[in-house]
């Protein structure tokens, strides 16, 4: 995957990582937890946040204008022990845009 950027933000809300695999994008959500927590930080990524991340996707592509491309949401999860970091799991394709949005 190629980088392209970090921490975009808009009105709508904020992405943490934007990057393209090929001729997709991947907008993705890095959530960080202790590693003693009792659920996995992806469980986060609720549905007011999928919402939240679909606006901002959408927000996104109109301002680079990429009206005919594919993309998908990704989550990256770091689990932390102290100031250690002890896991990252990358999980491809956690959700599609909200149904409430359109694209194209």
């Amino acid at each position: 995957m190629k980088f392209l950027i970090a921490n975009f933000r808009h009105e709508r809300g904020e992405i943490d990582l934007i990057l393209r695999d090929g001729e997709s994008l991947v907008f993705v959500e890095v959530k960080t937890r202790s590693s003693g927590g009792w659920t996995r930080p992806a469980a986060a990524v609720n549905s007011r946040k999928k919402r939240i991340l679909s606006k901002t996707a959408l927000a996104y592509l109109r301002q680079v204008r990429l009206l005919a491309v594919t993309f998908r949401f990704d989550v990256v999860e770091v689990l932390m022990e102290g100031d250690v970091v002890c896991e990252i799991r990358h999980l491809p394709n956690q959700f599609p845009l909200d149904r409430s949005y359109r694209y194209g």
